[in-house]
């Protein structure tokens, strides 16, 4: 089979947008010009957009790209600093924004995935950071360089970095404001998988597919017990871990899980 080839940049789509293929649900980062970096609407937008996907009955798995393949997300859109960042009060618009959008990624009640080409600065990995999984053609790129801004990364920001890489590696990242390839943040564990650059869009629909094939009420309780795990014991809410399995085993599909099973066949799943 010919391997699929990266989505070519929009050029007459908006700088951030979704579309929908059978049961993957993209959203596309659409500035190629500007290497996908992020304006203050494109991070406005973004959360909308993860929104209607999850009301979307038919979409499965969202995957999040950037138009190309010479980036994901380049950070955010320098050009806008001095009119939107040039001071306390307008970063905090700006860092709301931003958190808002990250937060909307992180508690989608269904599976995201980073497909990342390219570069992948700044917000680009909160972006991927905020994502379940994260897979990466072999060219792509990796830094955070708050530490050569100025800019100060938020609690939560580092906090779920260390929860992805562990400790020593958010320093390392952090504090260096350093360059990482593909092959290095695989082995911090913050991808799961490195592949071909010609080769990555097709695995990504692959895999996607794989995860799209599973039961999205099961998909949803792993997904709520991990987001409570990863939180302060105090904070956890184990009643809401408890709903979500409790739905597992009342729902219809549970018991097509069971029949497929006995049956010997590949289940097919409703989400209900």
């Amino acid at each position: 089979m010919e391997a699929a080839q990266p989505l070519e940049p929009a050029k007459q789509q908006p700088k951030i947008y979704a579309e929908r293929d059978g049961e993957i649900g993209w959203i596309v980062f659409n500035q190629p010009a500007k290497r996908n970096a992020m304006s203050l609407d494109m991070w406005q937008a973004l959360p909308d957009l993860i929104r209607d996907h999850v009301r979307d009955p038919a979409v499965r798995v969202i995957l999040l790209r950037g138009a190309g393949n010479t980036a994901f997300v380049s950070g955010a859109d320098i050009s806008q600093f001095e009119s939107l960042r040039a001071n306390l009060d307008q970063a905090e618009v700006y860092n709301r924004a931003t958190d808002v959008a990250q937060r909307a990624i992180k508690e989608a009640e269904k599976p995201t995935v980073a497909m990342i080409f390219g570069y992948c600065f700044g917000g680009g990995m909160g972006i991927a950071s905020s994502c379940d999984l994260r897979i990466a053609a072999q060219s792509a790129r990796f830094r955070i360089p708050a530490a050569r801004l100025g800019l100060a990364y938020s609690f939560d920001g580092i906090r779920h970095l260390m929860s992805l890489v562990g400790a020593a590696a958010a320093r390392e990242i952090f504090l260096t404001a350093g360059v990482y390839n593909a092959e290095d943040m695989l082995r911090m564990g913050y991808l799961q998988r490195i592949f071909p650059d010609a080769d990555l869009e097709e695995q990504a629909r692959d895999y996607a597919g794989r995860i799209a094939a599973n039961a999205p009420l099961t998909l949803q309780s792993v997904k709520i017990a991990v987001s409570e795990a990863v939180k302060d014991p105090a904070a956890r809410n184990i009643a809401k871990v408890e709903a979500a399995e409790k739905r597992c085993f009342a729902s219809e599909d549970y018991q097509e899980g069971r029949r497929a099973f006995m049956e010997k066949r590949d289940p097919v799943f409703k989400g209900i």
